[in-house]
């Protein structure tokens, strides 16, 4: 007898290379996924202003990295003390429009550059829903808790995130000719939306991305909304809010992730790399032993023999750790 409901996951084709430079944008949900590919040493750029939740703040933000644009002091605004930008999230306010826009701004060359050489982005769409300025009918990335009264909210139709995403990528596929986008749909349930409202948003989003999938040859869908909602499908898999998937729901999708996304040579280098990130969590009762000492010589002809053979791995934490033990 079943008692869940499992489906297979269709291989990645093109599957992401381990050197492969990788770019992430969306919701929280995507901080979850690369924080774990940041941590295992893919090469990746996260949220570049910080976690956007609607599509059409997601596609603004790839049209300012392919403008190459600079913000200034008129695209800010200052709120409780602290000066925002309505494109980025609040890790980006600080109490003087300098600190604001010298973080901003690092963080669009950056991803300017990204952008131009990257293999892969990786686009998770949080919520079809969006407040708009009453002042202007602005769409922003982030409230900045500001009052609701400044605010419409609305739901974004399928067509108009189609036609955002659409555009975008026309741009994209221009400037960048290697490029394949991935789309996911946070498994993250938006009930201050409602809960009603929520299942229409997360409705809204997956119409949009698998017409865009059926229209483009390098765009994909990796179904981690349907692997939180459908196969795990169990509070026991959220954290206390209810909302957030937690620890134990990401790491399932995460093994998903690898399995269906991942060339097999990369699952076979994703396997030494978690050697390495185990052995340097160990805590030895005496680190003062031959036998650790003999441990740690040993995992440090490892990490030196894994950098020579893959020079894109960043593992100079790990030979730091294993010499200066």
């Amino acid at each position: 007898m079943n008692f869940r409901l499992t489906f297979p996951v269709a291989p990645l084709e093109p599957a992401i290379q381990y050197s492969d430079k990788l770019l992430l944008s969306g919701s929280c949900f995507a901080e979850e996924i690369g924080a774990l590919l940041q941590q295992h040493k893919f090469n990746t750029l996260m949220n570049p202003n910080g976690i956007l939740f609607n599509p059409l703040s997601i596609a603004q933000s790839m049209q300012s990295y392919l403008d190459g644009k600079q913000y200034g002091k008129e695209d800010l605004f200052l709120h409780e003390d602290l000066w925002h930008s309505w494109d980025h999230h609040s890790r980006f306010s600080t109490p003087t429009p300098e600190e604001t826009l010298r973080a901003i701004n690092q963080s669009q060359t950056a991803a300017s550059q990204r952008l131009k050489e990257a293999d892969w982005l990786i686009i998770t769409l949080g919520s079809a829903f969006v407040y708009q300025l009453k002042e202007n009918n602005r769409i922003v990335a982030n409230c900045h808790r500001v009052p609701d009264a400044a605010f419409y909210k609305r739901l974004l139709t399928a067509d108009e995130i189609i036609a955002a995403l659409d555009n975008m990528m026309h741009r994209l596929f221009f400037s960048n000719r290697k490029v394949n986008i991935l789309f996911t749909v946070s498994p993250v349930r938006y009930v201050r939306d409602g809960v009603v409202e929520n299942n229409l948003g997360k409705a809204v989003l997956l119409q949009a991305v698998h017409h865009l999938v059926n229209k483009f040859d390098r765009l994909f869908y990796f179904p981690a909304y349907e692997l939180v909602i459908d196969d795990l499908r169990d509070y026991r898999f959220y954290k206390e809010d209810l909302v957030h998937p937690n620890d134990l729901a990401i790491r399932y999708v995460w093994d998903h992730f690898t399995a269906a996304c991942l060339h097999p040579e990369g699952q076979a280098l994703l396997a030494q790399v978690k050697d390495l990130l185990r052995a340097r969590q160990h805590r030895p009762f005496n680190p003062q032993t031959p036998q650790h000492r003999q441990f740690l010589a040993a995992y440090l002809k490892k990490a030196q023999a894994l950098a020579a053979a893959h020079p894109f791995l960043d593992l100079r934490e790990e030979l730091g750790y294993f010499d200066e033990q």
